[in-house]
């Protein structure tokens, strides 16, 4: 059995099991054991039989056709992101195209020298070098790190190169936090980032298979997200980055799909007045000192190399 029909079978069975008998005019009592709904009544509210939905969930039915499937999203009350998931699972909608990248990309996963990520026109390294008032970085499906601009890797966590995964990065910061506050908008950035993995991820994956093992045995989020097959996409939001010497400040984030789907830019801001732009401000100014701090000892080397003239060391170089 493949993994797409596997997830489809899943994915039918958390639907059904967050539907409520008392919505759809089902009687509940002792006699009921299940969580949600039972198999024919989602057959019935679909309008199809109960053995075809039973296949269904058990992956024995490869390729229901798009008019099943809209009417089990019809049933399950799911959204433009949930209904599309459930088309997907289903073969309906096939993989995304891969996008023809530099072989040292890096987007395998496996990190890489970030210098000549393409998507069609589009030279994202060029666009996030040019963004200096921003901060933003660029993951691929899976949330491994490709290439960030100056700003967003100081607000990236430390040690976070490209081909280290973000999420991995978050849960072990939100691991850190004692402050509830804090640590209640930690595990929603964990969950929402989940819920993109589950979305952008292609199933049987060998590098998500990887990293959900790894991540369900250290985040309690992850796994509540994952089990529940939550799956949408990465657009807007509010979260908490860790910045030097301010600890958590909130920050706004933007998060836009390029290159044919398998990268996604993120941007952080705030209102004008806000700390995090305050924060922002302090990062431009920050990376600027940092700048003209390693001109200026690049130019203080250069100054004291010797000049060689006929074998033998003359005067050094005198630069005004």
């Amino acid at each position: 059995m493949d993994d797409l029909t596997t997830d489809l079978g899943a994915y039918l069975r958390a639907r059904r099991d967050r539907l409520r008998p008392q919505d759809h005019g089902f009687e509940t009592g002792r006699g009921r054991r299940v969580r949600g709904l039972r198999r024919q009544e989602v057959a019935e509210l679909a309008g199809i039989s109960a053995d075809y939905y039973l296949r269904l969930e058990q992956g024995k039915d490869r390729r229901p056709s798009a008019q099943v499937l809209a009417s089990l999203a019809r049933t399950f009350g799911l959204d433009a992101d949930g209904r599309e998931h459930l088309f997907r699972l289903a073969g309906q909608v096939g993989p995304r195209p891969r996008t023809a990248v530099s072989p040292s990309s890096g987007t395998d996963g496996q990190g890489g020298d970030p210098g000549a990520i393409r998507g069609g026109a589009v030279d994202l390294t060029s666009m996030l070098s040019s963004w200096s008032t921003i901060p933003a970085y660029v993951v691929d499906r899976h949330h491994d790190l490709v290439a960030a601009n100056d700003l967003g890797r100081m607000l990236l966590p430390a040690g976070c190169a490209p081909g280290a995964n973000v999420l991995e990065e978050v849960v072990r910061r939100a691991d850190r936090e004692t402050d509830e506050r804090h640590r209640a908008a930690w595990d929603r950035t964990v969950a929402d980032m989940t819920a993109a993995l589950r979305f952008h991820a292609e199933p049987g994956a060998p590098r998500l298979d990887e990293l959900v093992e790894r991540l369900a045995s250290r985040s309690r989020t992850f796994r509540r997200v994952w089990e529940d097959h939550e799956a949408r996409p990465l657009r807007e939001g509010w979260a908490p980055v860790e910045v030097e010497p301010f600890g958590c400040v909130t920050f706004r984030w933007q998060t836009l799909e390029v290159s044919g789907g398998e990268h996604f830019l993120s941007s952080f801001s705030g209102p004008p007045g806000s700390a995090a732009a305050a924060t922002v401000e302090y990062l431009r100014a920050r990376h600027q000192v940092e700048v003209r701090l390693r001109e200026d000892a690049i130019l203080d080397a250069w100054r004291s190399v010797p000049v060689w003239s006929g074998g033998t060391e003359s005067s050094r170089v005198w630069v005004p």
